[in-house]
């Protein structure tokens, strides 16, 4: 199962990211959510500001591009093997980055992705 961090936690129920949470649990990954106000979704915690995490495989993505900036640097320092755009997150700029550090980029959905067994 892959180790995910999911940016932009909320334990708001109607929220893709807390829906993403909830449905990688589901799927038996270990998930890590990262918020702007602590709590709980699925069993998991969600985590403000920026904790040191190891063996990350998977960054997914809940917050628009403008937000980027603010955390380029801490997710190429977690050396996920991948990042997925969700809709709605594109970033050439990021993308360009996280790719020259060795990091397969994906815009897609991860919602979509778990239902169809290609996460």
């Amino acid at each position: 199962m892959k180790k995910t961090v999911v940016i932009g936690a909320s334990e708001n129920p109607e929220r893709y990211a807390f829906k993403a949470m909830t449905s990688l649990k589901a799927h038996g990954h270990e998930v890590f959510g990262l918020g702007l106000k602590e709590g709980e979704v699925a069993g998991s915690k969600i985590l403000t500001g920026k904790p040191q995490l190891t063996g990350i495989d998977t960054v997914t993505l809940y917050i628009g591009s403008a937000k980027h900036a603010e955390w380029m640097d801490y997710l190429i320092g977690l050396k996920p093997k991948r990042i997925i755009f969700n809709p709605g997150t594109e970033n050439p700029e990021f993308i360009t980055v996280a790719t020259k550090n060795g990091i397969e980029c994906i815009e897609a959905c991860t919602l979509v992705m778990l239902s169809i067994g290609n996460f």
